[in-house]
This record gives C-alpha cells, structure tokens and sequence, in this order.
C-alpha cells in the first residue's frame, strides 16, 4: 500500500472510527458522544490488525470518545500512544444531532442547507490544516488519523477535487480505512472505504 513518487511521499491512513448506537439507528452525531458498540469495537480491532504491520509513528484522533476508543486500539496494536486534535472533531449539527439523517435532508434538501449546521468551508478549513500539521510533523513516515464520515468526505473530495460530484457520494461506512498520499507536489487518494472487518452488521455508512 505504497506508491514510489518520491522519497518524501508519506502515508496516511485515514479511519473512520466503529459504530456506535446511534450510527446504527441512522441518527446524526456531530457533536453527541456516544461510545463505541460491540460491533464498532470488533470493527476497531480489524482497523488496528491491518494498519500495525504498517508501522506507522503517529495515531491521532477527533477528541468524541466513538474516534478516541478506534484510535486508542489501534495505538496499542502500534505500540503507540494515541493524541488528539480538536480539528478532528465531527461537523457541528447544532440542534440536529440526533435526529435521523433522512428526516434532515427530507426537511432541508441537505444536511448543509440545515440552518445552524456547520459550514463545509469551515470544517475543510480546520480538518485540513490538521491533517497538513500531521504530514509536517512525520513526512516521510506514515501516520494515522480517525476522524468522522464528514470529516474523512470533505478532505477526500477537497484532495481530489472533480472526482466525485459531491462528497455526500463517496462512500464511508463505519470502520473504513481510505489511504491518501502526500508527495512533495501532490496530494493522491489511493483507496477509499476498504473495510478490514465483515460482517452482517459492521460498515454502516450513516
């Protein structure tokens, strides 16, 4: 899971954290903190089986508790300790979080059209100075960073721009990896949304 660019290119390893509770009945979290589920446990420990061998020198997290437990299973296959970023943290749903994600879009057209909702240009914003300050601090080394299926779609179309007609389309179920490249020049999306753990209930993308 490599490319040969150039001898700085580094990797990251972009995680979007396991289930919760409310992934599973379809609600927005933002900035609601539920712990992880059984099965967004079981979907951490696969994240954190596949990644190790990898060896990467940083894991670092959204501060919501769903993102801290993913990353804190994947530093201890590591045998690193986990940090967190503010910047990670989910998109801002304001008065929405909790509701059901189809109710939103069926009053609103979309979740960015709801009044309150964080702006895609701020969360861009934040996420992507964060995940520049990772690639400083360990290029050429790789690194990993869980963080939210707002968060992970925003920077993935922002990195490759004209890929998807819009981000809501690139798909990010619950215990995803997407890998992501950063040259001296350029930034490439290598994979998107491989799921390390199957089963009937895992990879939920709401």
């Amino acid at each position: 899971m490599a490319i040969v660019e150039d001898p700085g290119t580094t990797t990251i390893y972009l995680v979007r954290h396991g289930r919760t509770a409310l992934n599973a009945n379809g609600q927005l979290r933002g900035h609601l903190d539920p712990p992880l589920d059984e099965v967004g446990r079981a979907e951490a420990k696969a994240l954190a089986s596949v990644i190790a061998p990898f060896e990467p020198v940083l894991v670092v997290s959204s501060p919501l508790l769903r993102a801290v437990e993913t990353a804190g299973a994947i530093a201890d296959e590591c045998g690193l300790t986990a940090e967190v970023d503010d910047r990670f943290v989910d998109r801002d749903y304001g008065s929405y979080a909790g509701k059901r994600v189809e109710d939103v879009v069926a009053q609103w057209g979309s979740l960015s059209n709801a009044p309150g909702v964080e702006s895609v240009q701020d969360v861009v914003a934040r996420a992507k100075a964060a995940l520049d300050d990772v690639v400083r601090r360990v290029r050429p080394e790789p690194a990993v960073i869980v963080a939210h299926d707002a968060i992970n779609r925003l920077l993935l179309s922002h990195l490759a721009p004209g890929r998807w007609s819009h981000d809501e389309d690139i798909p990010q179920r619950t215990g995803c990896l997407n890998i992501v490249y950063r040259g001296v020049h350029r930034w490439l999306v290598a994979e998107v949304d491989l799921m390390p753990f199957f089963d009937g209930d895992a990879g939920v993308d709401q």
